[in-house]
């Protein structure tokens, strides 16, 4: 019994060691998804000691905490919310994972809070030195040393390395790690210990300061934070349209694409797609509602009360780790911060929480007493964790898959793309990133085989298959994600890129970017690449009422403007064509390939003569023609590569 004691104290400091620290090159994203296998096999063996424990003593052992009902508010809003309203799982669940991460979080809260009074200090104390050893790699990469390491990854040989996962997730970091470290410092007695621990405080400092000053406006690894005014706009249209659960963890990104306001596209910032809000309440808001929102706010009230009550100075390691964290408070009251910060977050609930042990008897009375109790409690734990375990295998195997497949793709080595691509999809089907990449390989394989001089029908019916491969792709992207624009995209362009080989796929086409468009609404780009289809097939009103729309939702675009004047002179309205023209002259710079394209076009319309189309400059790209068949006769399309229904 000692010794699984003992295994599960030292497991669980594992886990808060390595959590910050650890990033694997086998992963696609070597920080999330590494972070994540940490949290989650780590809490799988601890539940499993547990339910262990608890059938061998027949009774339950736990702690009774401070911060235990907004906590478990908190998971149980991003459970139910995952369950209800994320529409792919494993967006909830595995990547971003933003619920794994939150229950995770508040799972590791209760395990750290059930520690005793040393185990807590110890548990702080490892907490600390994992933000001394990131600071230290972070300066070793930072001063180049990491960069003559020749068996490191790539990622870990740039510059500004962290294994945070970046720059401005270090400097949040550190800063609520150093207040707990200064309290190790101030409350030991031991004159070498506190020596070390000092030098230890001092590398932190120098990694905080080298990240504050790496985040600093107009540096390199500045960070563009998501802005406040749009993130509340989000977070009010999802409350409307989801008020007790919101839209569901690892969703933001769908409620950033429908519900950001107009006025967005006119900051510098259009182009980008948020995957979390300007600050971590307003995110918990938007993915997890109103329920979510209580429990953090239920957190604030308890930890003003507790401030209220303490007894600031008598205990100075206890003085620390409050102050650390109320700084973890107001830093994610003010910024949008990382799984890292998140997890750092829960932590420190459990550092500043009065624990109260507590004891449930599972022996059952009367005559014969029995251990059945223990059994009932203990066997499902046991299960579920190793179910949990089996399964996030399984989706870490296939995400290891995927990275060699994209590695793979980098070296032009398409069989084991193919290959790779296939058994990533074989080991988790339900992630929609793999199906998108598939789709697209398929395709591209395709094209290359339909540049062959002579087609022979075995060639026709490769070729005929992979089209076939990359629609079923490209419809299970869909189908895994029908609210995400991004996957009508992927499919759009699947279906562009088929229009030269079959027919019907230009209709297809049309449906699909409509989806996106409708999904996507105020982005310009879309509508762009809809009235492309439309010019393509001739359909010029409605390439122009397309283009229309995209200089509407940013009037500042000159691509927009651009393109809305080509399919106003293939119409023959020159003297509106005109008037377009010269808006795309004001808003180019004058010593620009765009500006000289503009220039001539323009020229030509005032000639009114007819000209070749162009091929675009830096920015400004003209709709194109429809291609010609690449194979004849084109392919006949079976009914099954009909676009999904959209929701």
């Amino acid at each position: 019994m000692k010794f699984l004691e003992t295994l599960e104290k030292y497991i669980l400091l594992l886990v808060v060691f390595l959590f910050p620290l650890l990033t694997l090159p086998f992963f696609a994203n070597a920080y999330d998804t590494t972070k994540l296998a940490v949290l989650v096999l780590g809490i799988v063996l601890v539940l499993i000691i547990k339910a262990l424990k608890t059938v061998a003593k027949g009774s339950l052992e736990y702690s009774r905490g401070t911060f235990d009902l907004p906590v478990a508010i908190i998971v149980l809003a991003y459970l139910v919310s995952a369950l209800v309203k994320t529409p792919n799982k494993m967006d909830a669940f595995f990547l971003p994972g933003t619920a794994t991460f939150v229950v995770g979080a508040g799972l590791l809260y209760f395990l750290v809070n059930s520690l005793e009074g040393a185990g807590k200090k110890l548990a702080a104390g490892v907490f600390f030195f994992s933000g001394v050893v990131a600071a230290l790699i972070g300066l070793l990469a930072f001063s180049g040393i990491l960069a003559q390491i020749s068996f490191l990854p790539a990622f870990a040989k740039d510059t500004y390395f962290s294994p945070i996962g970046g720059q401005f997730p270090g400097a949040l970091f550190f800063a609520v790690t150093a207040l707990v470290g200064l309290g190790l410092i101030l409350s030991e007695k031991d004159l070498a210990k506190r020596s070390f621990h000092g030098v230890s405080l001092l590398i932190l400092g120098l990694g905080l300061a080298i990240s504050v000053y790496n985040s600093l406006p107009g540096k390199p690894n500045s960070p563009t934070l998501p802005p406040f005014a749009e993130t509340w706009a989000v977070a009010v249209e999802a409350v409307k349209d989801s008020p007790l659960v919101g839209v569901g963890p690892g969703n933001y990104l769908t409620a950033f694409n429908l519900y950001r306001p107009l006025s967005y596209n006119n900051t510098e910032l259009w182009p980008l797609r948020f995957t979390t809000g300007a600050d971590f309440p307003l995110s918990v808001l938007t993915e997890a509602g109103l329920l979510g929102l209580v429990g953090f706010v239920l957190i604030l009230s308890l930890l003003l009360r507790r401030v209220k009550t303490f007894k600031w100075g008598e205990n100075l390691e206890e003085t620390l780790n409050l102050s650390a964290l109320i700084l973890a408070i107001g830093l994610s009251l003010i910024f949008p911060v990382s799984p890292t910060f998140i997890v750092a977050l829960f932590v420190l609930l459990a550092f500043s929480s009065r624990a109260v042990p507590l004891r449930v008897n599972l022996f059952s009375t009367g005559d014969t007493p029995s251990r059945l109790p223990a059994y009932l409690i203990g066997i499902p734990l046991i299960a579920v964790s190793l179910a949990l375990g089996y399964f996030a295998g399984r989706a870490l195997l296939a995400e290891a898959r995927f990275k060699s497949g994209l590695d793979a793709l980098s070296k032009n080595d398409g069989t084991a793309t193919y290959d790779s691509l296939r058994a990533a999809i074989s080991l988790n089907p339900y992630v929609d990133r793999y199906r998108a990449t598939y789709a697209q390989v398929n395709m591209a394989i395709a094209r290359s085989l339909a540049q062959k001089t002579d087609l022979t029908d075995t060639d026709r019916n490769v070729i005929g298959q992979l089209i076939q491969q990359a629609i079923r792709e490209g419809k299970a992207t869909v189908t895994l994600n029908p609210q995400r624009a991004g996957n009508w995209e992927v499919l759009g362009r699947t279906y562009q890129a088929i229009m030269p080989f079959a027919k019907g796929a230009d209709t297809f086409t049309v449906q699909t970017f409509t989806q996106a468009a409708a999904l996507d609404p105020v982005n310009p780009n879309l509508r762009i690449a809809l009235g492309g289809v439309y010019y393509a097939l001739g359909r010029y009103d409605e390439a122009i009422r397309a283009f229309e729309l995209a200089v509407l939702t940013k009037p500042d675009l000159a691509n927009a403007h651009y393109n809305l004047a080509v399919a106003l002179r293939e119409k023959g309205e020159i003297e509106r064509a005109i008037e377009q023209m010269n808006l795309v002259l004001s808003l180019v710079e004058k010593d620009s390939s765009d500006y000289q394209l503009a220039k001539s076009e323009l020229d030509n319309l005032e000639k009114k003569r007819t000209v070749e189309p162009t091929t675009g400059g830096e920015t400004l790209t003209p709709p194109q023609e429809a291609e010609k068949p690449a194979i004849q006769p084109p392919l006949e399309l079976p009914e099954e590569s009909t676009p999904p229904e959209s929701n």
